[in-house]
Parts: structure tokens; C-alpha cells; sequence
């Protein structure tokens, strides 16, 4: 034996000696799961914004007697931003960096909460809640998760994008019920403080713990090769808008955003903003319908994440359109379910429409993955803008639709008839010959 194998020889029993008989070596948790922590917190902090506007609706009304309409013209702005400003957090974040754009963001819709406590009047909520809440919130979108996916993961992206979209449920079956006893008990100043408060623990928790890119601690991302973090990219704005018209001349992304669309006005612009109020028309109690809302949250996680699962296993397109299909035909059953108790064929709707209520983002990011590659989270941050615009307008309309006819029967209708167009639209997405390809190769496998 040579000196130089009996050096190497030694070195592999020093290695081994710290490792008892019978116990196996510790394995130490990649830090990309860490940083996923750290982004569903903050998700989980941030759904605390969006499980208000429908709890104040009713209270706004009654205080200072705006209308419906008004309400949901500022839920709807915030809707919209909320959108429009994801793909632009999505470049800030490759310019700035993750950490400084999340706790900006986390700071901004604070301000925005705290200072709709000494509102007035109605242009004001607008601009607290419609423009400070929206720009921040939206800034802590999807994208972010996206974001953070495509950096730190290579393997389990299906999954990890499933668990975070959960996230969002999560912060409302927190958030929910305790903002409903909040307004029903103390009134709609204290919940909204209370939402203030939430993002603002959120911040050291996020500035501590979160690193930009796996680079910045040594490591490749989990399941894949170290890579060199890139340069900042400048020209945050100005990319932002070239990848839109890139990917707007590509007929998959229109159906993306046709179906995303389709997906916010059905979730965010209709449940979540018109269920409460809708209910409460019926005679059912503000904190009885808040709690179902939550329970949607309990199955939002489970439908999502499991979602997030068969995403890395099954052709995305086939799973929107089962997705969209069921939603659709769950709606057109809700009217007749409404009454002044909780009965169980409305527990059945809850559990049913949580299980499938943003099931559809794991397969809308894998497509969006598959289509465009680098720019995907940028791309995914402008086809959720399709999906909170669409949320926006049915956000809006949903009020006026209650004032004019006096009951939200129309709305529910239609939004059934929308979804079942979205399933239709999932299917002709066309998949790229490569994808294609490799799909096939797994199959045989």
C-alpha cells in the first residue's frame, strides 16, 4: 500500500468515527427548506390583508354608509395592484434582492392598514386600502413564492410551489376567524390593527432568516448544482415590460392569463369578497360564515399542496381543466344552499371548493415554467395580474350586482359559466415539442 492510500485510507476512518455503531450519519437540512419557512411565514402574515375587505363591507357600510359599490371599487383596486405590481417585485427582487423587497413591502401595506383607522371618507379607504395595501401586498404575491422556488429548488418544485400557494390559506384560516370576532365584538378599527401588527413581526423574522440566492451561503440549490449568483439586473421596469410583449406574441400565454383570470374572479374577486355578505343576507352570523370561509382554508391547504404533487407527476393541462370544470359546477349549486344555518350540504361546498381553490396555481407555474424558462416568474407574475384583475372586476361588479338586484344569485351563475370556459381554454394550451418529448420518455420509464 502506498503512502499516499494509506493517507486517504486514514482520512476515511476519521470521517467515519463520529458516527456510533448502529446510527446512522446526521443529515443537516438544506437551507433552501429554511428560506421556504421563511417565505411562508411571511405569506401567512401577508393573507392577513386579504381576510378583511370581505368582513368590512358590511361595517363600512353601516358606519358611513357608502355603498356597496364604493367598498368594492377599493377592494378592487387593491385586487388590481395587488396584480400589477407582482411582475414588477418579481425584477425588483433580481435587481434589489428578495430580502429589502419583502420588508418594504411588509412595512408599506402596515402603514397602509394603520392609517385607515382615522378615515372618513371614502376616497381615503381607497387609497389606504386600494393603493398602500395593494401595492404591497402584491409585492409579496405569488411571484415572490416563484421566485424563491426557481432559485433555491431543482427538485420538488411541484411541491414546495404547492405548500407555499397553502400559505396564503393558512394566514386566513388564522386570520379569519379572529378578524371576524375582532369586528363583530370591537369593531373593524381593532382588526385592522390587528393586521398592521401581523406584518409588522413579520419584518426581523424575514431580515434575519431570508438569503437572496443559494450562492450567498455556499450551496447549490436543493437538488441541483451550485450555480454563481448573478450580477443585479438593472433595468428592473424596463425587463419587466420586454418579457411581457415577449411572451404576449405566444398563444400560451394568453390562455394562461385568460384562465388565471378566470381563477381570481371565481376565488379573491367572488368568494372571498361576496361570501360573508352574501351569507349574512341569508340571516347566517358575520362570525359563522367567516368560519366557513376558514375551513376553505383548511382544505385550500391540503387541495393545494396535493395539487402541487400530481403537478410533478401529470400533464398540468389536463389537471386545470378537471380543476375548473368542478369549480364551475359547484357554483351554479351555491344559490340554492344559502340559508340563516350552517347545513350540511353547505359544509360539503366548503370542503369541496377549499380542496380546489388555487389547486390551479402549481400547474398554471409549471406551464408557465415550461413556456418561458428564466423569464417564468416574471411571466407568472404578469399572468396573476390577469388573475387579480379579473378578481378586481367581479370584486366590483359583485357590489353593484347586489344593488341593483338586491341578492348575488346572478353572480354565482355566472362564474359558473366562466370556469367552465376556463376548462375549455386549459385544454388547447399547446405544450413545447421538447416537453413534450421528455414527457413521454417519463412515461415509458
Amino acid at each position: 500500500m502506498t503512502e499516499t492510500t494509506e493517507s486517504a485510507a486514514r482520512d476515511d476512518d476519521r470521517q467515519a468515527i463520529p458516527a456510533a455503531p448502529g446510527r446512522r450519519p446526521r443529515r443537516r437540512i438544506h437551507r433552501a427548506w429554511i428560506v421556504a419557512v421563511v417565505t411562508f411565514v411571511t405569506i401567512v402574515g401577508g393573507a392577513a390583508f386579504n381576510s378583511l375587505p370581505g368582513l368590512l363591507i358590511d361595517p363600512l357600510h353601516t358606519e358611513f354608509g357608502w355603498s356597496r359599490g364604493e367598498i368594492g371599487l377599493a377592494v378592487s383596486i387593491d385586487m388590481a395592484l395587488y396584480g400589477l405590481t407582482a411582475p414588477f417585485a418579481a425584477a425588483l427582487m433580481d435587481r434589489f434582492g428578495i430580502r429589502r423587497v419583502v420588508v418594504v413591502a411588509l412595512s408599506v401595506v402596515a402603514a397602509g392598514a394603520l392609517a385607515s383607522v382615522w378615515m372618513t371618507a371614502s376616497w381615503q379607504l381607497m387609497i389606504y386600502w386600494g393603493l398602500l395595501v395593494g401595492l404591497g401586498t402584491g409585492s409579496m404575491a405569488l411571484a415572490f413564492s416563484a421566485t424563491v422556488t426557481n432559485r433555491w429548488f431543482t427538485a420538488r418544485r411541484g411541491l414546495v410551489t404547492g405548500i407555499l400557494t397553502a400559505a396564503g390559506a393558512s394566514g386566513q384560516l388564522v386570520f379569519l376567524p379572529l378578524c371576524a370576532w375582532i369586528v363583530e365584538e370591537h369593531g373593524w378599527r381593532p382588526a385592522s390593527v390587528t393586521v398592521a401588527l401581523a406584518a409588522l413581526i413579520v419584518v426581523p423574522f424575514v431580515w434575519l432568516l431570508m438569503r437572496d440566492h443559494p450562492a450567498d451561503v455556499g450551496l447549490a440549490p436543493y437538488g441541483g448544482s451550485y450555480v454563481e449568483k448573478p450580477a443585479p439586473a438593472r433595468g428592473a421596469a424596463a425587463r419587466t415590460v420586454r418579457v411581457l410583449f415577449d411572451a404576449a406574441r405566444t398563444g400560451p400565454f394568453w390562455l394562461l392569463a385568460g384562465t388565471f383570470a378566470i381563477c381570481g374572479a371565481s376565488t379573491n374577486g367572488l368568494i372571498r369578497t361576496h361570501f360573508v355578505p352574501s351569507a349574512h343576507d341569508h340571516g347566517m352570523p358575520i362570525t359563522a360564515a367567516a368560519s366557513l370561509l376558514a375551513v376553505i382554508g383548511v382544505f385550500d391547504i391540503i387541495g393545494t399542496i396535493f395539487s402541487g404533487w400530481l403537478t410533478d407527476r401529470f400533464d398540468a393541462r389536463r389537471l386545470l381543466a378537471v380543476y375548473y370544470a368542478l369549480r364551475g359546477i359547484s357554483l351554479l349549486f351555491l344559490p340554492m344552499l344559502m340559508a340563516p344555518t350552517v347545513h350540511p350540504p353547505m359544509v360539503f361546498f366548503i370542503v369541496f371548493y377549499g380542496l380546489d381553490w388555487v389547486a390551479t396555481v402549481p400547474p398554471t407555474l409549471a406551464l408557465c415554467r415550461e413556456q418561458y424558462g428564466e423569464d417564468s416568474a416574471i411571466v407568472f407574475g404578469w399572468v396573476l395580474a390577469s388573475h387579480q384583475v379579473g378578481a378586481a372586476l367581479v370584486a366590483f361588479l359583485g357590489g353593484v350586482a347586489r344593488d341593483v338586484f338586491g341578492s348575488y344569485d346572478m353572480v354565482w351563475y355566472a362564474s359558473g359559466a366562466l370556469c367552465a370556459t376556463a376548462a375549455l381554454m386549459s385544454l388547447v394550451i399547446r405544450r413545447r415539442p421538447e416537453t413534450a418529448v421528455a414527457a413521454a420518455v417519463a412515461a415509458v420509464r
